[in-house]
């Protein structure tokens, strides 16, 4: 399967590259970043960025996940990064997101996920789109609201993170029965 490109009036959304790997370490890497994502190692190693670019066309590949580079259409800067990761059996997506601190609070986020949801229910014709936040995070859940997602509850003390802190998930859905409304 090949990865297609998404466009929105201010981004492009495409495969990341080896070339992506030093912007990727930098941005995700800073602490404000790291603290409020669940998976994102602080200090970023070296190396870790490239290896984690090399997953992405095996998961594609498998129909397990779908990873995209947020850029800006008038430059290509990379921003961010935003997952599409699908259990085929259940028909369901679950997206996963994060943006550098520059380009916090411009939208662009919410840009980008409302491309994946459509993507994941006109394109892969998914039946649900789930996503989870860190409470503490509470401007992640802002853009789930945005792109139409229904709170459906807090999983306490779901997950536990390598410094041993237990946190609370915020959990969101929508059903394609109501993104088609929208």
């Amino acid at each position: 399967m090949e990865q297609p490109l998404i466009e929105t009036a201010r981004l492009a959304l495409r495969p990341f590259v080896m070339a992506d790997a030093p912007a990727v370490q930098r941005l995700a890497g800073a602490w404000e970043v790291a603290n409020t994502t669940l998976n994102m190692p602080h200090p970023y190693p070296d190396g870790a960025a490239e290896a984690w670019i090399a997953r992405h066309p095996e998961q594609l590949a498998s129909g397990e996940a779908i990873t995209y580079a947020i850029t800006l259409r008038c430059t290509a800067e990379l921003m961010g990064s935003i997952a599409l990761y699908v259990t085929a059996r259940f028909h369901h997506g679950e997206l996963g997101y994060w943006i550098g601190m520059p380009y916090w609070n411009h939208g662009y986020m919410t840009e980008a996920a409302g491309a994946v949801l459509k993507y994941g229910f006109e394109a892969l014709s998914l039946h649900r789109i789930l996503a989870r936040h860190i409470t503490r995070n509470p401007a992640s859940g802002r853009v789930m609201q945005k792109i139409g997602m229904t709170f459906e509850g807090v999983q306490r003390q779901h997950v536990c993170r390598d410094d041993g802190q237990y946190e609370d998930l915020a959990l969101y859905g929508i059903l394609r029965s109501e993104y088609k409304v929208r």
